[in-house]
C-alpha cells in the first residue's frame, strides 16, 4: 500500500475509511433503525432490552440512551477498525 493510500472497511453496505464515516453514518439513526443498523457488527453495548427497561422506568430518556450508545459504539468500531482521522484537503492556490 502506498502512502496516502485508504483501506475501506466494509461490513454489508457499510463502508469506513475514517472516523468521520462511522459518526456520519450513525448520526441520522433514530432509536429502531440504530438498533437494526448496528446489530451486524454485533457491537459490545448494553442490549436492547436492557436499555427499553431503563427508559420505560424514567431512569434516562430515549434521546439519551441512543446517544451514549451512538458513543459506544463509535469508540468501539473506530478501535476495531483502528480507523484513522480524516485528514484535512489540502487546496492549491491558484494563485
Amino acid at each position: 500500500m502506498r502512502f496516502g493510500d485508504t483501506i475501506r472497511h466494509t461490513v454489508g453496505m457499510v463502508f469506513f475509511e475514517d472516523r468521520n464515516d462511522v459518526e456520519e453514518w450513525l448520526e441520522p439513526l433514530g432509536y429502531d433503525a440504530f438498533w437494526r443498523e448496528v446489530a451486524v457488527f454485533e457491537p459490545d453495548i448494553d442490549t436492547r432490552a436492557h436499555c427499553e427497561a431503563m427508559i420505560a422506568a424514567g431512569i434516562v430518556s430515549e434521546a439519551e440512551v441512543l446517544s451514549a450508545l451512538k458513543s459506544d459504539v463509535r469508540r468501539d468500531l473506530v478501535a476495531r477498525f483502528r480507523l484513522p482521522c480524516r485528514h484535512p484537503r489540502r487546496w492549491k492556490s491558484v494563485h
